[in-house]
């Protein structure tokens, strides 16, 4: 279907949003006063917030609706509900997904904030409350773009599935790694559209993510008493030669991907746990870490080989033992930047934003890196106020309506 000759259709659809303005805020408020918090943030999980909004769909008509459960004896229930929703297109040979979270972090010091956190404020432009942008802005943006076609007597071009999960913001061991490893339902050549990061403009469109390689280096010396230095081995003074010299990976890894801001290769130490109590004493055991933000193209296990050659090095001039393990190792191959999804959200972003899409990668690590981990193409995009986690978060009723207007495009258009 040509763009130019759907043009009344997608007027049709956007003016579809645009009235169900009062129940895009409505909705969030329901979901507001339903916290979601892990157990190890001292919550229940997000049963009670999946109930609200299955709820709520069955109220706006929408019934095909799935609830996968990952067990976890830690909450009530027993378990963590992830769901999903389906639209039927005119094809299923492809899915266009969009996944939000369900979870939210605590609101943190609750004197920081202007109002109750779980009790959703409307100020002018914007609605205030935890968990409001992150990510109940474009989780309600998603149902009502879908919404908006059935109004409008639309089948969109590919059936459109709605995925709701928990645990982002603890490690999603209990949301898409659940998913992906117990109840696969993705298929190759499906769009993934993952709005949980972006931009204020929206032009930013995220397609890689460097590798994040955090390691530890435990150094161990012999203790003694600092007036007899040479009784011992200073594990604090080989520890600090052994930093400098991975510090140095900042300029022999000069490989640049202009995709990345910064772009090249980042290797910061970082935390430095405590070793002796007090000043007369040389420490027989230290401990610090590193933190690695490597481009893909980056051989991993190489890097590794040389990190352990240069501690074995350490280990030779200071007659130290160093124990190197690894906290945390993520890494994911990039979303090519050509696939249809990144074209049509560039379109749809001109249309509804007059912004020019823009591919980037980040340093960081999204939910989205899972699911390029498992081998499929996903975008991470939105258009956001960049509150997410502070005190008196906000999302933008207009970023609201607009990402619902991109949605609904690319389900209409979904290979522009």
């Amino acid at each position: 279907m040509d763009v130019i000759c759907a043009g009344d259709e997608l007027k049709r659809v956007f003016r579809n949003i645009e009235e169900y303005r009062a129940a895009m805020i409505s909705l969030q408020k329901d979901l507001t006063a339903v916290p979601a918090l892990a157990p190890g943030s001292g919550g229940q999980g997000e049963e009670e917030k999946a109930i609200v909004l299955i709820e709520r769909l069955s109220e706006l008509g929408i019934n095909d609706i799935e609830v996968i459960r990952a067990p976890d004896e830690r909450v009530a229930s027993g378990g963590r509900p992830n769901i999903i929703v389906t639209i039927p297109g005119k094809s299923d040979n492809k899915r266009f997904w969009i996944m939000t979270h369900l979870d939210i972090v605590p609101p943190g010091e609750e004197s920081l904030w202007q109002s109750d956190p779980y009790t959703m404020v409307t100020r002018e432009d914007r609605i205030i409350g935890r968990g409001v942008e992150d990510n109940q802005q474009d989780l309600v943006a998603s149902v009502f773009a879908a919404l908006s076609l059935l109004k409008a007597g639309l089948t969109p071009r590919y059936t459109i599935k709605l995925l709701f999960v928990a645990d982002e913001e603890t490690g999603s061991k209990y949301g898409i790694q659940y998913l992906l490893n117990k109840h696969n339902h993705f298929k190759r050549g499906d769009l993934i559209l993952v709005p949980d990061g972006g931009s204020a403009d929206g032009s930013q469109i995220e397609i890689a993510e460097k590798s994040a390689l955090w390691l530890r280096f435990a150094t161990k010396g012999r203790q003694c008493h600092a007036s007899t230095p040479a009784r011992g081995i200073n594990a604090f003074v080989a520890a600090s030669e052994l930093v400098l010299e991975l510090n140095n990976f900042n300029h022999t890894y000069t490989e640049k991907n202009e995709l990345f801001n910064p772009p090249v290769s980042t290797f910061s130490p970082t935390k430095k746990e405590a070793n002796v109590p007090n000043i007369n004493t040389i420490p027989g055991d230290d401990v610090f870490y590193l933190d690695c933000r490597i481009l893909p193209s980056v051989d991993l296990e190489h890097f590794m080989g040389r990190v352990k050659e240069i501690a074995k090095g350490v280990e030779e001039k200071h007659g130290v033992t160093i124990t190197i393990s690894t906290v945390q190792r993520a890494s994911s191959p990039p979303t090519p930047v050509d696939t249809p999804l990144v074209s049509s959200l560039k379109k749809a972003l001109a249309e509804v934003y007059n912004v020019e899409g823009i591919p980037i990668g980040i340093g960081g690590g999204t939910v989205g890196g899972h699911l390029r981990q498992a081998g499929y193409d996903t975008v991470v995009w939105s258009r956001i106020a960049e509150t997410a986690h502070m005190p008196n978060e906000y999302s933008l009723i207009d970023n609201m309506i607009g990402d619902a207007r991109v949605m609904a495009y690319i389900m209409l258009f979904p290979d522009a």
